[in-house]
């Protein structure tokens, strides 16, 4: 098996199929389809070494070599979907497979309905190196890859793709049914995976109808940085580390409610090792406490392996946090002490999901020339005061936000939010913005935003 050989795929098989294949089920195809030559006009039967085809499949010892009649027997199995026109054509894989105890080889044939989408190309198909995708851990990065190479030349390597249509092409209808869950298991880590082992990394835009995600647009770009990686050093733990490690600090991030920047998150992380449970038990007995360091009080309880989950109150018990009561301080001087931010670092972008519309609060705004504009600017200050300060806190709100939102003047649909200095309304843009922006949506979506 040579990591050189080229996969050649009809762009139109690529765009319309769709399968459920297991990431090593896909590598056997796949592996297969390198050893097909596009100019030939039959499939041939194709020869696996057995060290080859059970290292695919992820098996070294070679008392398990008697499992290979169950896996190529559950490969026959598997069938694609592919439209055309009126037509869906479903069809298994391989026609055949023959296995020889004792050859040292494994015989597999494609089936012949594959032939319009693998032979005789001369024209609109897709080739790839098979080394791309023999390093990838998840089931959905060589179907990711292989659709983000597809349109690699096209609009500028720009291709938008409605979230219904990835999830089919994905056959993902029925799990990841949270569109959170499918962007942290699918999206990102596909992402992950391709920055690091393959010729093309992409970044992505999410379009939303209303507040929804109806579809991701993805910006493929070159990977140049891979083409000095030999593609053989790359399967090692340090990416399923990468990966677990961001899984759980998107978690982490959730948990915090964005109030602990990511430097801090990994720092909680690394002193639990990775014990995502422990850091929630944890994090709800520190809503009990009086505490005037979350970070510190987290990395020093994280550490402790002698930690007891206490005893649940009474539903009635008063849960403080000393550090969104106080309201004498200083609230910039509190902010950097107490989660170690600093005024110039970039927080993420909060999740959608974290976004709890009040839906009661929506306003009318027909005719509002005509209506009390004093009463209208209350309502609204109202409103963004009760959402800002359960997204972002009371500690955040107060010190960075409500300034603004306390001088808001309203006209024509206009929100105009005046700040204080070009510092804070730097802040605003780089950390608040996109979130105010939603509310306001909301509220009614003739207004507008607008920063004085």
């Amino acid at each position: 098996m040579d990591k050189n050989y080229l996969v050649t795929k009809s762009n139109y098989f690529i765009m319309n199929s769709s399968y459920d294949l297991s990431l090593e089920e896909q590598k056997i195809i796949l592996t297969l389809a390198s050893m097909v030559q596009p100019n030939d006009e039959e499939f041939k039967p194709y020869i696996f070494k057995i060290s080859d085809f059970m290292k695919i499949v992820g098996v070294e010892n070679q008392a398990k070599y008697s499992e290979i009649p169950k896996i190529t027997k559950e490969l026959m199995k598997k069938v694609f979907e592919i439209e055309e026109g009126n037509k869906i054509i479903q069809t298994a894989w391989l026609s055949g497979a023959i296995y020889e105890k004792g050859s040292g080889y494994v015989i597999l044939k494609f089936n012949p309905d594959l032939k319009p989408y693998m032979l005789k190309l001369s024209s609109m198909f897709t080739q790839y190196r098979l080394a791309n995708i023999l390093s990838m851990k998840s089931k959905y990065s060589p179907r990711i890859y292989e659709i983000l190479k597809c349109n690699q030349f096209k609009n500028k390597g720009n291709i938008t793709i409605e979230i219904n249509e990835l999830r089919k092409l994905l056959k993902t209808e029925t799990i990841y049914s949270l569109y959170s869950d499918f962007k942290r298991k699918v999206i990102i880590q596909t992402q992950i995976e391709l920055k690091r082992i393959s010729d093309i990394n992409f970044e992505f835009e999410e379009i939303k109808s209303g507040r929804k995600v109806v579809a991701i647009k993805f910006i493929i770009k070159p990977n140049k940085e891979n083409k000095k990686i030999p593609q053989d050093k790359v399967t090692n733990d340090s990416f399923e580390k990468e990966v677990l490690e961001s899984e759980s600090i998107l978690i982490l991030k959730e948990l915090f409610q964005d109030q602990v920047s990511i430097k801090n998150l990994k720092k909680i992380l690394e002193s639990a090792n990775n014990d995502i449970e422990k850091i929630k038990k944890i994090y709800e007995y520190s809503k009990t406490q009086k505490i005037d360091n979350l970070v510190g009080f987290m990395i020093k309880m994280v550490k402790d392996s002698n930690f007891e989950e206490p005893i649940k109150q009474d539903k009635d018990y008063k849960k403080i946090h000393n550090f969104t009561e106080r309201e004498d301080y200083d609230y910039q001087k509190l902010e950097e002490g107490l989660l170690g931010w600093d005024n110039d670092e970039i927080l993420e972008s909060i999740e959608e999901n974290k976004i709890i519309a009040n839906e009661g609060s929506k306003m009318d705004f027909k005719g509002s020339e005509n209506e009390n504009r004093t009463n209208i600017t209350d309502e609204i200050k109202n409103i963004l005061e009760g959402q800002l300060t359960a997204i972002f806190g009371e500690l955040r709100y107060k010190t960075w936000i409500k300034p603004s939102v306390d001088n808001i003047e309203i006209e024509n649909n206009n929100i105009k939010f005046v700040f204080s200095n070009d510092f804070v309304k730097k802040k605003f843009e780089n950390e608040f913005e996109n979130i105010i922006t939603e509310i306001i949506l909301e509220i009614n979506e003739n207004l507008v935003l607008k920063k004085i």
